[in-house]
């Protein structure tokens, strides 16, 4: 969703907010605020710069350096209507998204914007406009290469885990940290993380837990990342782009230009090496407590880095609210369990971020989500006190009505 606590803590930002919490969701109807395009261009187009070359390669460029190239809805919307535009236009041969700092490609959405959000109606607006994107991205008709160079993080990582070519380099940071704040891990993750290693364990696994990819050896293995590129040859990779002569078939001349600037990483992958273990503690049938209760078994392992893993793992753990760290594991499950059942919808994107808008809304009006940002980006005491407190008392039942239709007076996710 957005650059959450893990991108703050670099950004060190604060701001504070409330949000209403209506237990029973029933909500009345409020039209989207809809802006001008005037005020809204003159600041997107400054940030998200888009521009087509001679030979056909369009290029989205994030130029939002201070704040990690943050996400905000004029941007979101700056962003698809390029993608929209381009995919029409037959001059248009592949779209690249690279960032004008090394420093980040995309931290996630922007939290400063969602913090003054206090209203339903706001929280559509930005999901739908999140989560459209996406959409868009995902079945996007022309070839769509990210450089995920630095920080890719929450919404970084919806706006290039869904695309074709996910092009990483050693420089590249990945986390998907929501739990921290009250949330859960969405732009979805989820689809991403049930097609990972271990039935979608080692998804499940870092959607859960909040852990840190910071290797290009498990962001391949993960399947975040489709190639390495060291970030040194990056330019290369672009100037190739730019003065290729585009065949009839461009995902071909895309291949040829990777195949010559990427290579395999020079170290094995931390999360194949814990795979045995992320499977056994992670599984898609297991719940948080037994997850934690095998975790805390490993943590008597003879193998020291076993141990070392185990105890960082419950660290992770320790970070989450209850609720959302129930909720992740129910999520994440449903849709693993539903990968390759063309019957159930979680077993596509799209119906992915159909169910996970039902949940979006709703988390984002619970109060840990309040007591989330209140504890880690404005009184900074990284202290938060969750509601309920412990997963012993996390209702099963509140954690089930988040998948259920929204009220009739709150329209569904269209895309």
């Amino acid at each position: 969703m957005r650059s959450f606590f893990g991108a703050t803590q670099i950004l060190s930002k604060s701001s504070s907010f409330f949000l209403p919490t209506n237990p029973n969701l029933s909500f009345s109807k409020t039209p989207i605020f809809l802006r001008t395009f005037a005020i809204m261009a003159t600041a997107a187009d400054e940030l998200v710069k888009g521009a087509v070359h001679p030979n056909g390669v369009a290029v989205i460029t994030l130029d939002r350096p201070k704040a990690l190239n943050a996400m905000n809805i004029d941007m979101d919307v700056k962003y698809k209507s390029y993608l929209d535009q381009w995919e029409l236009d037959p001059n248009v041969k592949c779209v690249l998204v690279d960032s004008s700092s090394a420093r980040a490609f995309c931290a996630g959405g922007d939290v400063k914007q969602i913090t003054a959000k206090n209203q339903l109606s706001d929280m559509i607006e930005v999901f739908t406009a999140e989560y459209s994107l996406i959409c868009k991205i995902s079945n996007y008709k022309k070839p769509y290469v990210s450089f995920m160079d630095g920080i890719t993080m929450g919404f970084g990582i919806g706006l290039s885990g869904h695309g074709r070519y996910r092009i990483i380099t050693e420089r590249t940071l990945l986390a998907m940290p929501e739990n921290g704040i009250g949330l859960f891990p969405d732009v979805g993750f989820s689809h991403i993380a049930a097609q990972s290693p271990g039935g979608g364990s080692v998804g499940a696994y870092l959607g859960i837990t909040g852990k840190r990819i910071s290797t290009p050896s498990d962001a391949l293995f993960v399947g975040l990342g489709t190639h390495f590129v060291p970030s040194q040859n990056l330019g290369s990779v672009k100037e190739a782009l730019l003065s290729t002569n585009f065949s009839q078939d461009p995902h071909e001349d895309i291949k040829t230009i990777l195949a010559k600037f990427s290579s395999n990483p020079d170290s094995e992958s931390q999360l194949k090496q814990f795979l045995p273990q992320i499977t056994s503690s992670f599984g898609a049938n297991k719940s948080v407590i037994e997850t934690i209760e095998e975790l805390k078994k490993y943590q008597s392992s003879s193998d020291a880095t076993v141990v070392e893993w185990a105890n960082e793992a419950l660290q992770g753990l320790g970070k989450g609210a209850p609720f959302s760290l129930f909720l992740t594991q129910k999520y994440f499950s449903k849709v693993a369990s539903a990968l390759g059942k063309n019957d159930n919808q979680l077993s596509t994107l799209t119906g992915v971020m159909k169910t996970e808008y039902r949940i979006a809304v709703r988390s984002s009006l619970r109060n840990d989500f309040a007591e989330g940002v209140r504890a880690v980006l404005v009184d900074k005491d990284q202290n938060p006190k969750w509601n309920p407190s412990r997963l012993e008392e996390v209702n099963e039942n509140e954690v089930e009505a988040l998948f259920e239709p929204l009220s009739p007076n709150v329209e569904e996710l269209s895309v």
